[in-house]
């Protein structure tokens, strides 16, 4: 694929994707990651989308009175996650980093079907530091090897009973501690450069315009069929990324 048109494909998919994350409130990593990583390398990928989502997620942040609470809640959660994060450093450029597709598929389609199934989950008050830091560490691990933030962090998020507004800003406060992590490893790699500054340019601009879009209809749009098929086109593309890479993998 030529300079320009790969330019364009990058900013329909971070258009895409901000517009998910505009009507549901997450989402930006996930969809840009999948559809990124089918026509190139994850660790790639991940390069360009980095900075869209810290920007984004920093964004998301500060959008709420609740900040204080919520690093009161979750300090073991971020904690874990940054733990994670440097236990698995170098899993993109590591040896197995072939298989970062297939691990990739397998938590789109994990984190789509737990979705689906509106798995009810509950954690005591009492037991939401331990329990939030062994999640975060293993949400740490995942991240770090797929750029996919949101198993088991965001089940765990909705187990501990968090209201809308308040859980909408912890996503963001999570996902930024997360996405800086993995932003360190890239860099640590040498994939985060030069050459990534002008698709991650233009990604962040494309991820703007569609989460303005997406926040512009979401009272209009039927969020929870919208949700729904959002979920329905994760799983078909995580299909999809394990099914190639295992092909691959076996004709190699």
């Amino acid at each position: 694929m030529s300079f320009e048109p790969f330019l364009f494909v990058i900013a329909a998919i971070f258009m895409l994707a901000g517009f998910v994350k505009g009507v549901i409130g997450l989402g930006l990593p996930t969809v840009s990651m999948g559809l990124l990583a089918a026509i190139m390398a994850p660790a790639h990928a991940l390069a360009i989308v980095v900075v869209p989502a810290i920007v984004t997620n920093v964004w998301q942040t500060f959008v709420g009175p609740y900040l204080r609470d919520i690093l009161r809640r979750l300090w073991p959660l971020l904690l874990g996650t940054l733990a994670g994060a440097w236990l698995n450093a170098g899993a993109l450029t590591g040896p197995y980093a072939r298989y970062v597709p297939i691990a990739l598929g397998a938590v789109l389609v994990i984190y789509a079907a737990i979705g689906l199934r509106r798995v009810s989950l509950q954690v005591a008050r009492r037991d939401e530091k331990w329990v939030g830091g062994v999640v975060g560490l293993v949400t740490g691990m995942i991240s770090i090897a797929t750029g996919v933030q949101v198993v088991p962090s965001m089940p765990f998020m909705q187990a501990i009973g968090m209201e809308k507004d308040e859980l909408v800003q912890a996503l963001g406060v999570f996902f930024t501690v997360a996405t800086v992590a993995l932003a360190f490893d890239l860099t640590s790699s040498g994939l985060l450069n030069a050459s990534t500054a002008l698709p991650g340019a233009i990604a962040l601009g494309s991820s703007f315009a569609g989460m303005f879009a997406g926040q512009a209809v979401r009272a209009r749009l039927p969020a929870e069929a919208f949700r729904r098929w959002f979920l329905l086109a994760m799983i078909l593309l995580g299909l999809y990324l394990a099914g190639s890479a295992i092909w691959k993998i076996h004709l190699a």
